[in-house]
């Protein structure tokens, strides 16, 4: 690749960051304004004009840290639920036969065509009604427990790992639980992070389940409380434009330390070097 080609690729790059950044600092920067000012030149604001009155504001109407608790305790058993099902699930797809596999997993597929909204009135009868668990943090993770995108990752990464593996721990008496923590969990370490950080962004900024399902506002989602603050109480606030940017930069910051952490290992392990030829 010539000279020209790498600065051209370099400015497009560069271009494109900007793009994709850019509504990002914006609510940084309206979370900061003590004045609002919606115009594109409030983009480059006066120094003088930012304060962090808009995080006192919004944290006295709804309570940052309980509902940022919430979030976590939602999006925490989302996330283990989903591991936990989708690693078992994808194990027993991938290496082990048994009648029905097969269906199975085109079920898994259909359901990606599902609609979730479909299914949410009656989740909600069978949740609040029958089982009893609205106001409920389980009544919250249920829906989100099994994830058929985890169980179709898991599957196609155990399907890479070499059967000779599995053979070899099986002619030394492991069982399959032992053979799943021993050796299939540590070379699918980069399915584990991708699962992960893809499920954490689904329940973290999830809206429309919890606020169906939570009545009581100490048990809300930082997503669903900023929102109810958005309908009732912003119209009193005295800057609700910086309070509600303020609510979105506390809800948005989680997600962007966690991709900033983890992004480095978003690379695939050379699973097939365990085997000696």
């Amino acid at each position: 690749m010539t000279r020209k080609q790498n600065i051209l690729r370099g400015v497009v790059l560069a271009v494109g960051a900007l793009v994709f950044l850019f509504p990002f600092y914006y609510m940084v920067i309206g979370s900061l304004q003590e004045t609002p000012d919606p115009s594109v030149a409030g983009a480059f604001p006066n120094p003088a004009n930012l304060t962090l009155a808009n995080y006192g504001d919004i944290n006295s109407r709804i309570n940052l840290m309980q509902g940022l608790l919430n979030s976590g305790i939602f999006t925490g058993g989302v996330i283990l639920c989903t591991v936990v099902f989708g690693v078992l699930v994808g194990y027993a797809l991938a290496q082990l036969q048994w009648r029905g596999r097969g269906v199975t997993f085109a079920l898994a597929l259909l359901v990606q065509v599902v609609p979730f909204q479909l299914l949410m009135i009656p989740l909600y009868v069978m949740i609040a009604r029958d089982y009893g668990l609205a106001d409920n943090y389980v009544g919250m993770i249920l829906p989100f427990a099994i994830s058929s995108t985890a169980v179709i990752i898991f599957r196609q990464y155990f399907l890479q790992i070499p059967k000779e593996l599995f053979d070899a721990a099986r002619i030394d008496g492991a069982g399959e639980l032992r053979i799943l923590r021993r050796i299939a969990l540590p070379l699918v370490r980069p399915a584990l992070l991708t699962v992960v950080l893809l499920t954490f962004i689904g329940p973290w900024n999830e809206f429309l389940w919890p606020f169906l399902i939570t009545k009581e506002a100490s048990l809300q989602p930082l997503a669903v409380s900023l929102a109810n603050y958005l309908s009732n109480v912003a119209a009193t606030a005295a800057n609700p434009f910086g309070a509600v940017l303020a609510g979105a930069c506390v809800l948005a910051g989680p997600a962007v330390l966690l991709f900033i952490l983890f992004q480095r290992h978003f690379v695939s392990n050379n699973i097939g070097s365990g085997v000696k030829g």
